[in-house]
């Protein structure tokens, strides 16, 4: 029986993490062949309460700030040749409005759409209305959690879901998507 493609993007990310961080050759993770590599614009949107990281929860969330996760993000961009766009916002209008406003700008995004995970259709539907894979990011594992923290209504609308790995869930996140985008670029440049 075939693994539900989150599960696959999951394992597939945590790989590739491995890989580049035991110095294993991979084309999306060797410095040496960052010239090769295309240029991506990635969406990076951080949902409520996110910017309290370090304080909020540490037994669940963990010590790493928001600016510390934003870093992590930009040293790894820089390694594989990424611009991030970052985004957080305490309001749901807001995220839903940078996914719009970029759009056509970007070529993928990443979501911690925090407690709205539960809630928004909002962003459930912007997403779903997106030229470009959304991949979902939480960093505790939804499975572990309370009732009303399972259920992530963002999950059917995106490429998948990345969790339970603290801040490594939005490396692991975004290493994965920039394959993913590239793969499907450089399949679309050889038909």
């Amino acid at each position: 029986m075939p693994l539900p493609w989150r599960r696959v993007c999951v394992v597939a990310a945590i790989v590739s993490t491995t890989a580049a961080a035991v110095g294993s050759p991979s084309l999306h993770a060797s410095p040496e062949r960052q010239g090769e590599l295309p240029r991506l614009k990635i969406l990076v949107v951080h949902g409520p309460n996110l910017n309290l990281l370090g304080r909020r929860e540490p037994q669940i969330y963990g010590t790493t700030t928001l600016d510390q996760i934003n870093e992590h993000l930009k040293n790894l961009a820089k390694d594989i040749n990424l611009e991030l766009v970052t985004v957080q916002s305490n309001q749901e209008g807001t995220l839903v409005e940078a996914f719009q406003s970029h759009m056509d700008d970007v070529d993928g995004a990443i979501i911690n759409a925090a407690g709205l995970s539960f809630s928004s259709v909002s962003l459930h539907d912007v997403i779903k209305a997106m030229p470009f894979p959304v991949i979902e990011v939480h960093i505790s594992n939804l499975g572990t959690r309370d009732e009303i923290h399972q259920r992530s209504i963002l999950t059917p609308a995106v490429r998948g879901s990345v969790m339970g790995l603290g801040w490594r869930s939005y490396t692991a996140a975004l290493r994965a998507l920039a394959e993913i985008v590239r793969e499907a670029k450089a399949a679309t440049r050889g038909r």
